[in-house]
Protein backbone atom coordinates (compact mmCIF):
# COMPACT_ATOMS: atom_id res chain seq x y z
CA UNK A 1 0.00 0.00 0.00
CA UNK A 2 1.85 2.79 0.58
CA UNK A 3 5.67 3.13 0.54
CA UNK A 4 5.72 2.79 4.52
CA UNK A 5 3.87 -0.65 4.00
CA UNK A 6 6.37 -2.04 1.25
CA UNK A 7 8.80 -1.30 3.91
CA UNK A 8 7.31 -2.51 6.50
CA UNK A 9 7.32 -5.96 4.57
CA UNK A 10 10.49 -5.51 3.35
CA UNK A 11 11.54 -4.94 7.37
CA UNK A 12 10.10 -7.85 8.38
CA UNK A 13 11.79 -10.40 6.00
CA UNK A 14 15.18 -8.62 7.56
CA UNK A 15 14.36 -9.11 10.75
CA UNK A 16 13.13 -12.41 10.13
CA UNK A 17 16.58 -13.37 8.21
CA UNK A 18 18.38 -11.62 11.33
CA UNK A 19 16.26 -13.98 13.59
CA UNK A 20 17.09 -16.64 11.85
CA UNK A 21 20.92 -15.19 11.00
CA UNK A 22 21.14 -15.54 14.79
CA UNK A 23 19.51 -18.57 15.30
CA UNK A 24 22.17 -19.90 13.13
CA UNK A 25 25.41 -18.30 15.06
CA UNK A 26 23.47 -19.29 18.13
CA UNK A 27 23.38 -22.79 17.00
CA UNK A 28 26.76 -22.96 15.16
CA UNK A 29 28.18 -21.50 18.67
CA UNK A 30 26.28 -23.75 20.45
CA UNK A 31 27.39 -26.73 18.22
CA UNK A 32 31.15 -25.41 18.39
CA UNK A 33 30.57 -25.62 22.22
CA UNK A 34 29.61 -29.22 22.05
CA UNK A 35 31.87 -29.98 19.84
CA UNK A 36 35.04 -28.30 22.25
CA UNK A 37 33.38 -30.15 24.93
CA UNK A 38 33.06 -33.49 22.94
CA UNK A 39 36.90 -33.43 22.09
CA UNK A 40 38.00 -32.48 25.82
CA UNK A 41 35.83 -35.15 27.43
CA UNK A 42 37.19 -37.24 24.58
CA UNK A 43 41.03 -36.52 25.59
CA UNK A 44 40.25 -36.67 28.77
CA UNK A 45 38.92 -39.92 28.63
CA UNK A 46 41.76 -40.68 26.34
CA UNK A 47 44.35 -39.31 29.18
CA UNK A 48 42.81 -41.40 31.83
CA UNK A 49 42.41 -44.54 30.12
CA UNK A 50 46.05 -44.37 29.17
CA UNK A 51 46.99 -43.67 33.07
CA UNK A 52 44.86 -46.95 34.52
CA UNK A 53 46.72 -48.67 31.66
CA UNK A 54 50.02 -47.33 32.36
CA UNK A 55 49.06 -47.86 36.78
CA UNK A 56 47.85 -52.24 35.33
CA UNK A 57 51.02 -52.14 33.57
CA UNK A 58 53.57 -50.87 36.88
CA UNK A 59 50.95 -53.47 38.77
CA UNK A 60 51.96 -56.42 36.51
CA UNK A 61 55.44 -55.34 35.85
CA UNK A 62 55.91 -54.73 39.77
CA UNK A 63 54.96 -58.27 40.39
CA UNK A 64 56.80 -59.91 37.30
CA UNK A 65 59.98 -57.58 38.37
CA UNK A 66 59.68 -58.60 41.97
CA UNK A 67 59.48 -62.60 40.99
CA UNK A 68 62.35 -61.95 38.71
CA UNK A 69 64.04 -60.40 41.70
CA UNK A 70 63.29 -63.24 43.71
CA UNK A 71 64.44 -65.81 41.18
CA UNK A 72 67.74 -64.24 41.07
CA UNK A 73 68.14 -64.44 44.64
CA UNK A 74 67.17 -68.04 44.27
CA UNK A 75 69.52 -68.81 42.14
CA UNK A 76 72.28 -67.26 43.87
CA UNK A 77 71.40 -69.22 47.24
CA UNK A 78 71.34 -72.15 44.89
CA UNK A 79 74.64 -71.57 43.56
CA UNK A 80 75.98 -70.76 47.57
CA UNK A 81 74.53 -73.81 48.95
CA UNK A 82 75.90 -76.00 46.06
CA UNK A 83 79.19 -74.49 46.57
CA UNK A 84 78.87 -75.09 50.07
CA UNK A 85 78.07 -79.26 49.76
CA UNK A 86 80.72 -79.45 47.03
CA UNK A 87 82.65 -78.09 49.80
CA UNK A 88 81.66 -80.34 52.73
CA UNK A 89 81.55 -83.59 49.92
CA UNK A 90 85.43 -82.67 50.33
CA UNK A 91 86.11 -82.30 53.30
CA UNK A 92 83.43 -85.66 54.32
CA UNK A 93 85.77 -87.69 52.10
CA UNK A 94 88.95 -86.27 53.69
CA UNK A 95 87.67 -86.77 56.80
CA UNK A 96 86.70 -91.01 55.69
CA UNK A 97 90.60 -91.30 54.30
CA UNK A 98 91.76 -90.08 57.28
CA UNK A 99 89.68 -92.16 59.40
CA UNK A 100 90.45 -95.49 57.32
CA UNK A 101 93.89 -94.43 57.76
CA UNK A 102 93.39 -94.17 61.39
CA UNK A 103 91.40 -97.52 61.34
CA UNK A 104 93.73 -99.52 59.26
CA UNK A 105 96.49 -98.16 61.57
CA UNK A 106 94.69 -98.63 64.76
CA UNK A 107 93.97 -102.37 63.08
CA UNK A 108 97.76 -102.73 62.31
CA UNK A 109 98.47 -101.48 65.95
CA UNK A 110 96.40 -103.36 66.92
CA UNK A 111 97.80 -106.88 65.51
CA UNK A 112 100.93 -105.67 66.36
CA UNK A 113 99.96 -105.23 70.18
CA UNK A 114 98.43 -108.60 70.12
CA UNK A 115 101.38 -110.45 68.46
CA UNK A 116 103.67 -108.81 71.06
CA UNK A 117 101.23 -108.65 73.67
CA UNK A 118 101.01 -112.70 72.80
CA UNK A 119 105.01 -113.27 72.62
CA UNK A 120 105.39 -111.89 75.96
CA UNK A 121 102.82 -113.66 77.05
CA UNK A 122 104.99 -117.02 75.06
CA UNK A 123 108.08 -115.93 77.01
CA UNK A 124 106.31 -115.86 80.71
CA UNK A 125 104.59 -119.18 79.54
CA UNK A 126 107.91 -120.70 78.78
CA UNK A 127 109.74 -118.96 81.59
CA UNK A 128 107.09 -120.87 83.95
CA UNK A 129 107.52 -123.80 81.91
CA UNK A 130 111.01 -123.93 82.56
CA UNK A 131 110.81 -123.23 86.38
CA UNK A 132 108.03 -125.90 87.14
CA UNK A 133 108.81 -129.59 86.61
CA UNK A 134 109.00 -130.43 82.75
CA UNK A 135 105.97 -132.85 82.50
CA UNK A 136 105.21 -134.22 79.16
CA UNK A 137 101.72 -133.30 78.89
CA UNK A 138 102.56 -129.77 80.36
CA UNK A 139 104.87 -129.53 77.32
CA UNK A 140 102.33 -131.10 74.89
CA UNK A 141 99.77 -128.37 76.01
CA UNK A 142 101.95 -125.58 76.31
CA UNK A 143 102.55 -126.44 72.01
CA UNK A 144 99.38 -126.54 71.31
CA UNK A 145 98.64 -123.31 72.79
CA UNK A 146 101.28 -121.98 71.00
CA UNK A 147 100.02 -123.27 67.65
CA UNK A 148 96.63 -121.45 68.44
CA UNK A 149 98.20 -118.43 69.34
CA UNK A 150 100.45 -118.22 66.25
CA UNK A 151 97.01 -119.54 64.21
CA UNK A 152 94.94 -116.36 65.27
CA UNK A 153 98.19 -113.93 64.76
CA UNK A 154 98.71 -115.20 60.68
CA UNK A 155 94.65 -115.20 60.40
CA UNK A 156 94.87 -111.21 61.56
CA UNK A 157 97.37 -110.45 60.14
CA UNK A 158 95.92 -111.99 56.73
CA UNK A 159 92.81 -110.00 57.29
CA UNK A 160 94.26 -106.97 57.34
CA UNK A 161 96.15 -107.59 53.89
CA UNK A 162 93.27 -108.12 52.27
CA UNK A 163 91.15 -105.32 53.81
Amino acid sequence: MNGKGSVGMEGEPKGLEASLHHLLELHHHKSLALTQRTEKAKKDAIRKTERVSDLLVEAVNGGVHESFINQKRIELEIRALAATITRFMKQTDQWLATTHVLNTALKIDGTIFEFLFWHFLTYERIERFGSTSMEIGDFENWMKIMEYDCKNITTAIQNIHQE
